[in-house]
C-alpha cells in the first residue's frame, strides 16, 4: 500500500513588513515591548489590500515548483487551507488549479481550518495517496488575517502575520506519518471567531464570549483559548505516543503550531522539554495561522535539525476548537 511521504516546502511572505518599532512610533500609547515579551513576536507580514490568500498561495507553490523542478502536470490533487478564501464561491482551489497550470483531471479542493490545518492536510492527503487514486498532491496552507483586524486592535494585530506555504506530498512505499489524532469541541467557537460574510444572518450569530474590545471583525479571547491549549495539547501528546509505543524522550523534535512565545512555553513546561526538543520560530514572522508548522519545518531542515528515521511530533491546534497531530519520522 501507498502512504503519503512529506516532501519539499516553499514559503512565500507578503512585501509589507510590519515592525515592532513601527507599532511603537504609530500608537505610543502602547506598551509594545510588554507585550513583544509575552508573544515573542517581533514583526509580521502583511497582506496589501489587493493581494489575497490565492495569491499568496500561487506565489509559494511556484517557488516550490521552480526550486525542485516539478511540472504542475504532475499534480494529481490540490489541498488549500485557508480561512480567508477570495469568495464565498467558487472554490478558491479551483482559481489556483487554472493559475497553476495543473491539469484539469486535478482534484481540488478548500477546507476551512486555521491552527490545526496543515495536520489535517497531511491526513487529508495520506488517506488520498492510499486509495490509489493519486499519487502527487500539492497541500497549499494560505490565510491573511490582517484582513480581518482593525488597525487599533493591539491584542490581534501584534500577534497575526499573513503568509502562505505549499507542501508537495508524494507516494511512498514507506509509511512515514503515523499514529493520527484529531479533536474537536464546537463549544469553542465563541472564543475565536468572524461572523461576517457568510449566511448565518446577523441576528442569530455566535456572540464573543466576552465582551469586544476593538472594531476587528475577528475577535479572540486569548485567556480561554490558553486554557483550552494547556488541557487538550498535552493530552493529545500522550494519545499519539501511547498509539504509536514511544516514550517522551523517543521524540526527537515535538514541531508545534506557533501560536504565541507565552503558550509554547507554558507547553514546554507541561511536557517538561528542553528549549531544543521545543523550537519556537515566530519572531520574525508572528502567527501564520495554517502555515506554522511548515515555516518551522522548513526552518529546521535548513537548520539541519530534521534527523532521518528519528520520530518528530507534529500537533496542531486552536480555532474550533480544533486540534490534531501525528508522529513524522522521516526516511
Amino acid at each position: 500500500m501507498p502512504y503519503a511521504a512529506l516532501g519539499p516546502i516553499a514559503v512565500h511572505f507578503p512585501a509589507t513588513v510590519e515592525t515592532n518599532d513601527q507599532l511603537t512610533a504609530e500608537f505610543p500609547e502602547w506598551n509594545v515591548p510588554l507585550i513583544s515579551s509575552k508573544t515573542g513576536i517581533h514583526q509580521r507580514y502583511i497582506a496589501a489590500p489587493d493581494e489575497c490568500a490565492s495569491d499568496l498561495g500561487f506565489h509559494a507553490a511556484q517557488k516550490l515548483m521552480k526550486t525542485e523542478g516539478i511540472d504542475p502536470q504532475s499534480i494529481d490533487f490540490l489541498l488549500l487551507c485557508t480561512q480567508t478564501p477570495d469568495y464565498p464561491l467558487p472554490t478558491t482551489a479551483c482559481l489556483l488549479q487554472e493559475r497553476l497550470g495543473l491539469p484539469t483531471h486535478c482534484g481540488a479542493i478548500d477546507f476551512n481550518l486555521g491552527c490545526s490545518g496543515f495536520v489535517y492536510g497531511l491526513a487529508l492527503a495520506d488517506g488520498l495517496i492510499r486509495t490509489g487514486a493519486v499519487k502527487r498532491i500539492l497541500l497549499i496552507t494560505a490565510e491573511t488575517y490582517s484582513k480581518y483586524i482593525d488597525r487599533d486592535d493591539r491584542s490581534l494585530r501584534t500577534i497575526f502575520s499573513d503568509a502562505a506555504a505549499a507542501t508537495l506530498i508524494e507516494a511512498s512505499p514507506q509509511q512515514t506519518l503515523t499514529g493520527f489524532r484529531f479533536g474537536t469541541d464546537g463549544s469553542g467557537a465563541d472564543t475565536l471567531l468572524v461572523t461576517k460574510g457568510g449566511a448565518r444572518p446577523a441576528a442569530q450569530a455566535h456572540r464573543p464570549r466576552h465582551r469586544k474590545r476593538w472594531n476587528s471583525a475577528l475577535y479572540m479571547d486569548g485567556p480561554s483559548l490558553m486554557n483550552f491549549t494547556i488541557g487538550a495539547v498535552p493530552q493529545v501528546v500522550e494519545e499519539i505516543l501511547a498509539d504509536a509505543k514511544l516514550s517522551r524522550d523517543e521524540i526527537h523534535l515535538y514541531l508545534l503550531h506557533q501560536a504565541t512565545l507565552k503558550m509554547l512555553e507554558q507547553l514546554r513546561q507541561r511536557l517538561g522539554l528542553s528549549e531544543d526538543r521545543l523550537p519556537i520560530c515566530l519572531q520574525d514572522c508572528g502567527n501564520t495561522v495554517s502555515s506554522t508548522l511548515p515555516i518551522l519545518i522548513q526552518q529546521m531542515r535548513q537548520e539541519q535539525r530534521i534527523v532521518t528515521d528519528a520520530h518528530h511530533l507534529l500537533i496542531g491546534f486552536g480555532v474550533g476548537w480544533s486540534w490534531a497531530g501525528c508522529v513524522w519520522t522521516p526516511q
